[in-house]
C-alpha cells in the first residue's frame, strides 16, 4: 500500500520491490526498505509537503521552496541558535552553531556571535566565520532571496576578528536581530561559502547535492518527489548536535503517505513512524485500535499544540478587503462552532486574537485581554454601538463536541478554557449585514452582496487540499459560512507549490493559513511583526517580505514594533507592547484569527521509542520542524 502512495521508484533505482512498504512481513530488521537500507535502522517520518515539485531543488534560501521539510531542514542545515517551543533537550533556548548566546552592546546597534569550533560540513571543509558572514553578505546583495529585505534594512556591515567570530555592526538599534537566525521551525540557517561562491547565479542554483552541516546526509531521493533517504554522516561527531550523543536511526526516509485513512492504513502496519498531521477521525481510530500509536496527550485532544494562529488572511489590497467595517463583517459571519466542529471535531482551540493560546501565552495575553475584549465595541453605523465578543464559546463548541465523543471532552469550565479557548467574535449576521451597508456595499435581486462600486463581492478563499484535512474542512466551512450569508464564495484548494508561489505574491482574495507564529514559549512577538512593519511592504504583484501576505500597514503598528526591538529580548515591558499590537489588530482586523494549529501527530513505538510527549516534553514531535532533529539523540530502537 504504501510503496503504491509514497514511491513510485525505490531509492537507487531498484524498482517497486524495493520501494518503502514492499510485501512481507513486519518483523523488525527481517527485511530491506531500499538496497543495504534495513528497515529497523530507518526512522520513517511524513513530509506533509507531500509531493515536492521540483523534487531537485534544495536551495532553502530562496523564498518558496517546496524541500525544506524533506529531511533537509531538520538533518542536513543548522542555525546558530534554536528556541524550542516547548520544554527543549537541555533549556527552551541551545546554542547550536554558535557557542553562546548573542551579545549585543548598549545600544543593540551591534551582535557578536561567538561560534563554535571543530563542526565540518560534510564534504569535509570547515564552518568557520566565512560561512556566516558570507550567507549574510550574500543574501543581503541578492534580490530574490530570503531574507533580502531583513538584511539590508539591519546589517551596515560584518566583520570577522577571527576565525570563529562575527560581528554585526546594524544599520539601527535592534535587540531581536538575533531572532532572524534563531530556530523555532525555520529561520536564516548557514550556507558553505565554498559551494555557493562557486556558482554564477545563486537564485537558479538548486544546491543539489546539498552538502550538509547536520548529522545526516542526502543518500537518495524520489524524482518525483515523494520520498527522500538521508543517511547518518560517519563523522557525525563533528556536528553540532553531536553535544548530545550519536543520532540512534542510521537512515531517514521522509514520504508523502496520502491522505490521512493511508496514513492511517501504513502506521497501523508498520510502515510510518511518525505521522506529521492526520484527521481526528484518523486520530480517533488509531487511538482504539492501534496501541503503539503515541499522541502528545494520552487522550483527548491529543494533538500537539502548535504556536501558529490559522486565519483567513484577506489581501487588504483587495476592493473591499481593504474596509475594515467589511472585513469585520466577514468574522461576524464565520460559525467558529461551526468552523471548530468542520475542521477539529471540536478539538480546535480558538482565539479571537491575533496570537495563538498556546505554550505559556495564556497568561501572558489571553488573561490580561479579558476585560479589554468583553468592554470592546464596533461602530455598525447610525450611532449604534454594538459588543461583538463572545466568552461562551468555548462551552459551545464543548456541548457540540461531546455528543460524538462523550465524556472524552471535558466538563470542568477551566479543562475547557485550556483545551477549548477564552472565547470568539459573535456569530451574528444582523450586526455583519449592517456593518456591509456602513460600508457603502448593498445587496442585488438575488440576495448577494455588491461593492459599493456595484460589481458583484466575491471571494475566493486559498486552501491546502488532503494533505491537511483540518485546514482544508475549516476553509470549506468558512466559505458556507460566507455564502449563507450572501457573499459569493469558493473555495479555492490549490496544490503547496502554487499556493506559495500566489500568496507570497498577493495573487490571492483571501487565504486559509498562517502568518502569526510565535516562539511558544517565549512572550516576545516580534518573531513575526518583524516583517509587518512598512518599511517591508511589497504591493500586490511582488512577493511578500516574511509574512506580511496580507499587505497590512497601520501608522500606529510600526511605532510598537520599533519600541519592541529596542528593548532586550527578555524585558517584560515586551509584553505591554504586545498587547498594544493585540488591541489594535483587534480593532482592524486585517487577518481574522480562527485557532492554533492543533497537530495530530502520531508517533508509533514498533520499531523505536522514547519520542517527545506532553509528559516528556523535550522538543516537538511535528516532523517538518528544523529542531526535531533533537528527537534522534533522544530515541532508541524498540527493544
Amino acid at each position: 500500500m504504501l510503496a503504491a502512495c509514497a514511491a513510485p521508484a525505490a531509492p537507487g533505482g531498484a524498482g517497486p520491490a524495493a520501494a518503502p512498504g514492499a510485501a512481507g512481513p513486519v518483523t523488525a530488521g527481517d527485511r530491506e526498505i531500499a538496497p543495504g537500507v534495513r528497515r529497523s535502522e530507518t526512522l520513517i517520518l511524513e513530509n506533509p509537503t507531500g509531493k515536492v515539485v521540483p523534487a531537485d531543488d534544495f536551495n532553502r534560501w530562496r523564498p518558496g521552496i517546496q524541500s525544506a521539510s524533506t529531511g533537509l531542514q531538520q538533518l542536513g542545515l543548522d542555525a546558530l541558535w534554536y528556541i524550542d517551543p516547548d520544554a527543549g533537550i537541555d533549556g527552551v533556548w541551545d546554542n547550536s552553531l554558535a557557542a553562546e548566546k548573542p551579545i549585543y552592546n548598549e545600544d543593540f546597534t551591534q551582535m557578536t556571535v561567538k561560534l563554535r569550533e571543530g563542526i565540518y560540513w560534510s564534504d569535509g571543509v570547515e564552518f568557520t566565520a566565512e560561512d556566516v558572514a558570507y550567507t549574510v553578505e550574500t543574501l543581503k546583495a541578492t534580490a530574490g532571496m530570503s531574507y533580502n529585505g531583513q538584511f539590508n534594512k539591519y546589517v551596515a556591515s560584518v566583520e570577522m576578528p577571527d576565525k570563529y567570530t562575527v560581528v554585526f555592526n546594524l544599520a539601527e538599534p535592534n535587540s531581536r536581530f538575533h531572532g532572524l537566525f534563531t530556530v523555532r521551525w525555520s529561520a536564516c540557517f548557514i550556507m558553505p561559502k565554498h559551494i555557493f561562491e562557486q556558482q554564477s547565479d545563486i537564485v537558479a542554483y538548486t544546491f543539489n547535492p546539498p552538502v550538509s552541516l547536520g548529522p545526516y546526509v542526502l543518500k537518495d531521493y524520489d524524482p518525483q518527489g515523494d520520498w527522500y533517504l538521508w543517511e547518518r554522516r560517519e563523522d557525525w561527531q563533528r556536528t553540532s548536535l553531536a553535544r548530545f550523543g550519536m543520532p540512534a536511526p542510521k537512515y531517514a526516509m521522509y514520504i508523502s503517505p496520502g491522505p490521512s485513512d493511508k496514513k492511517v492504513m501504513a502506521q497501523t502496519s508498520g510502515e510510518l513512524d511518525v505521522i506529521h498531521d492526520i484527521a481526528p477521525e484518523g486520530m480517533i481510530t488509531l487511538a482504539r485500535t492501534n496501541p503503539t500509536s503515541k499522541g502528545w496527550f494520552k487522550s483527548f485532544p491529543w494533538a500537539h499544540p502548535d504556536p501558529t494562529l490559522p486565519a483567513v488572511i484577506y489581501n487588504n489590497e483587495k476592493p473591499g478587503l481593504d474596509n475594515r467595517d467589511i472585513r469585520w463583517a466577514l468574522t461576524l459571519a464565520i460559525d467558529i462552532v461551526r468552523v471548530a466542529m468542520a475542521s477539529y471535531r471540536g478539538a480546535a482551540t480558538i482565539s479571537a486574537i491575533h496570537v495563538p493560546p498556546t505554550g505559556l501565552y495564556p497568561g501572558y495575553y489571553f488573561d490580561p485581554m479579558q476585560e479589554w475584549l468583553n468592554n470592546f465595541t464596533l461602530d455598525l453605523g447610525g450611532g449604534e454601538q454594538y459588543k461583538p465578543y463572545d466568552p461562551t464559546a468555548p462551552q459551545r463548541i464543548a456541548d457540540a463536541a461531546r455528543a460524538s465523543l462523550g465524556d472524552m471532552v471535558p466538563t470542568d469550565p477551566e479543562e475547557i478554557r485550556k483545551s477549548i479557548g477564552y472565547g470568539w467574535w459573535k456569530y451574528d449576521l444582523e450586526a455583519a449585514e449592517k456593518l456591509m451597508l456602513k460600508a457603502g456595499c448593498t445587496r442585488n435581486s438575488a440576495g448577494k452582496w455588491l461593492l459599493p462600486s456595484g460589481e458583484p463581492f466575491k471571494i475566493a478563499l486559498m486552501a491546502e487540499g488532503d494533505t491537511r484535512p483540518i485546514m482544508n474542512r475549516g476553509a470549506a466551512m468558512i466559505v458556507e459560512n460566507w455564502a449563507e450569508f450572501g457573499i459569493e464564495s469558493s473555495l479555492d484548494v490549490r496544490d503547496n507549490a502554487s499556493r506559495a508561489r500566489l500568496t507570497l505574491l498577493g495573487e490571492m482574495d483571501a487565504e486559509f493559513g498562517w502568518t502569526v507564529e510565535t516562539w511558544g514559549g517565549h512572550p516576545d512577538l516580534f518573531f513575526f511583526l518583524e516583517s509587518w512593519h512598512s518599511s517591508f511592504y511589497r504591493p500586490t504583484g511582488e512577493n511578500a517580505v516574511g509574512r506580511n501576505r496580507m499587505r497590512w500597514k497601520h501608522p500606529d503598528l510600526d511605532p510598537i514594533i520599533e519600541q519592541i526591538q529596542r528593548l532586550d529580548f527578555d524585558d517584560p515591558k515586551g509584553i505591554e507592547l504586545g498587547l498594544e499590537f493585540i488591541k489594535l489588530a483587534a480593532t482592524e482586523m486585517p487577518i481574522t484569527p480562527i485557532m492554533s494549529y492543533n497537530v495530530f501527530s502520531v508517533c508509533d513505538e514498533t520499531y523505536w521509542e522514547g519520542f517527545p510527549t506532553a509528559e516528556n516534553p523535550y522538543t516537538n514531535p511535528v516532523a517538518n520542524w528544523a529542531n526535531t532533529k533533537y528527537m534522534y539523540v533522544m530515541i532508541k530502537p524498540k527493544a
